[in-house]
């Protein structure tokens, strides 16, 4: 079979092969009218610029690498997704690795594999503790990296969400529905996010001056919060409202209520984070803190594509998160409205107690 060239591309669009060549590098000064003829020739050809050549040719186009977790989870996938569309619209392609192990060799590995393709810049989603993620800044060099799942105290270039906002506003959307026994449920503790989340919860809640009624950690899963769920509603205090550290959990949660027969948020309000497509859909639908995954994909491509020289100085942006409000979320029950419903309950199984001793 006959290699296309940019040559037959050029005789079947009645161009010069320059022009083709400016087409296809998407060059300035060329016709809509002109553009479009070379790209249906290109079409009508099966024809596929050859990306390497042009690097030789020193017409290289700008990659970027991605070091992600599992993107099975919903906020992973929704950056990595952003961050392939942002880059798409720049001309602009992205390498992708994926992790499911975050030591330190698995990740130095990764990161030396992007290097070896030279990437432009890398985008580092994992969660890493401040030692790691500095190592791997040292690495790169002088390759720009941001990090999108550090600590705000690690000393590199990061692009995070503000979970100490995060968490209070879900503590102060609780606290101001009457709510005192809350419990939560936290990530793995292995997650800086998840660690993040949780320590704001008790640090929102101390200086209330509350402590939880009762703690648990899942492993993001729906599966995990449907669990734990069982463990958190199984104790002698039921809490009047359990904070979740992602919506997948809070599913989860639901679930457990539902099966314990405790209506929500008519006896229990559940608070979610991360605000996925699906939430909105949960029965009921769940309230929850928004990240806005898109903007952070976006922003962090438009950061390494612009990214200054290497510099003692940092980087850190810190993204605003915002709480939405649904119907999974109540006033708390009063103590005199449960003591009716134990009541209206305890009168229930003596009538139907009655009913069998009469049979």
């Amino acid at each position: 079979m006959k290699t296309i060239t940019l040559y037959d591309v050029a005789t079947l669009a009645g161009v010069s092969y320059q022009t083709v060549s400016r087409v296809i590098n998407d060059a300035e000064h060329v016709s809509v009218r002109t553009r479009q003829k070379v790209l249906a020739a290109m079409a009508e050809l099966h024809y596929v610029p050859n990306r390497g050549a042009q690097q030789l040719a020193g017409k290289r186009s700008k990659t970027l690498g991605l070091l992600t977790t599992d993107l099975a989870l919903h906020a992973p996938s929704q950056i990595a997704s952003a961050v392939k569309s942002r880059a798409g619209q720049t001309s602009a392609s992205v390498i992708i690795s994926m992790l499911t192990q975050h030591d330190a060799a698995s990740c130095l590995a990764a990161l030396q594999e992007l290097l070896a393709q030279r990437v432009d810049g890398v985008l580092i989603n994992l969660p890493l503790d401040n030692a790691l993620a500095e190592q791997l800044a040292a690495q790169a060099k002088p390759t720009p990296v941001l990090f999108l799942d550090v600590s705000e105290t690690a000393a590199v270039n990061s692009l995070v969400f503000d979970a100490g906002q995060g968490a209070r506003l879900g503590v102060e959307h609780l606290l101001s529905l009457g709510h005192q026994r809350i419990a939560l449920l936290g990530g793995p503790e292995s997650s800086v996010s998840a660690r993040a989340r949780f320590s704001g919860w008790l640090a929102a809640l101390r200086q209330a001056g509350i402590a939880p009624c009762a703690e648990a950690h899942g492993d993001w899963s729906a599966a995990s919060g449907y669990e734990k769920a069982h463990t958190l509603l199984s104790g002698g205090s039921l809490p009047q409202a359990i904070l979740v550290a992602n919506d997948q959990m809070a599913l989860g949660v639901l679930r457990a209520c539902a099966e314990k027969g405790m209506t929500v948020p008519g006896q229990i309000s559940v608070v979610g984070y991360d605000d996925t497509a699906d939430s909105a859909w949960f029965s009921p639908p769940l309230t929850t803190v928004r990240q806005a995954f898109k903007q952070a994909g976006e922003q962090s491509v438009d950061w390494l594509l612009k990214a200054p020289e290497p510099t003692d100085m940092l980087s850190q942006i810190l993204l605003p998160v915002t709480l939405v409000e649904r119907l999974s979320s109540g006033p708390a029950q009063t103590q005199e409205v449960s003591g009716e419903l134990l009541a209206r309950r305890l009168y229930e199984l003596a009538q139907l107690a009655a009913l069998l001793d009469r049979r």
